[in-house]
C-alpha cells in the first residue's frame, strides 16, 4: 500500500536531519495517512479511504464527499475514487 492520500494526491517528502554539528542524513516525512469510511449521500453508499487528515478536514468544510469531490482535480485522484467521481457525477442528472 502506498503512502499516498487517495483524494489529495499528498505523498511521502523528503529532506534532512541536521544535527548539532550540522551534520546532514536524509530522513522522510510521512504523511497523517488515516483509513476512514466516508458517505456518499448521492449514492447512499460507504467507501473506506486511506487519507490525509487535512483532506478529511476538506471533505468537512466542503460538505461531504460528494461536494468534495465534484471540485477536486481529477490527476490528484486514485482510480478508486475517481470511479466513485465517475459514478456521483453518472446519478447526479438522473437525481
Amino acid at each position: 500500500m502506498s503512502r499516498r492520500c487517495e483524494l489529495t494526491g499528498k505523498g511521502v517528502m523528503t529532506g534532512n536531519n541536521v544535527s548539532h554539528a550540522n551534520n546532514k542524513t536524509k530522513r522522510r516525512f510521512l504523511p497523517n495517512l488515516n483509513e476512514v469510511t466516508l458517505a456518499s449521500e448521492t449514492l447512499g453508499q460507504s467507501y473506506r479511504l486511506r487519507i490525509s487528515a487535512a483532506a478529511l478536514r476538506s471533505i468537512d468544510h466542503r460538505g461531504g464527499l460528494d461536494a468534495f469531490l465534484a471540485r477536486a482535480d481529477d490527476a490528484e485522484l486514485s482510480p478508486k475514487a475517481l470511479k466513485i467521481k465517475r459514478d456521483i457525477a453518472k446519478a447526479q442528472p438522473a437525481a
